[in-house]
């Protein structure tokens, strides 16, 4: 079996482009590497991105100079966790505090990890986790 090395991009579908852009961009610090007005691209810590989709703006298959890329959207809340140093866990709850943005839960996990949860415009659940949420961080 061929192996794989990681987990490269993971999307998000929103209804507010500029909304949701702004978002990730003030409260996480993301960068934006690449966008139009279907969706907006952004590098995490240099090593996985995160692509944000105008909901229902990618229904058919988008012609590429590189190819075409297939059809694909998504409803619903969805979830994804981003990495930190458990040191900055204060840091990052004042930040969240300060924007106005409320903490759903906290969690202390039994391998020692702690995540934080709180909502984006689309009411994404957005976690932010420290090492020892699972055995391979």
């Amino acid at each position: 079996m061929p192996s794989l090395t990681g987990v490269l991009e993971t999307s998000l579908y929103v209804e507010d482009l500029d909304r949701a852009s702004r978002f990730y961009e003030e409260t996480l610090g993301l960068t934006r590497i690449e966008g139009d007005d279907r969706f907006r691209a952004y590098g995490v810590a240099g090593r996985s991105g995160l692509l944000l989709f105008k909901r229902g703006a990618s229904n058919r298959v988008a012609g590429l100079p590189e190819g075409g890329l297939g059809p694909h959207d998504g409803r619903g809340p969805l979830h994804l966790a981003f990495s930190f140093s458990a040191e900055d866990l204060p840091a990052w709850e004042k930040l969240l505090v300060e924007r106005g943005i409320a903490i759903e839960t906290r969690i202390e996990w039994p391998r020692g990890g702690r995540s934080i949860y709180f909502r984006d415009p689309d009411n994404h659940s957005v976690e932010l986790a420290t090492p020892g949420i699972w055995s391979i961080y």
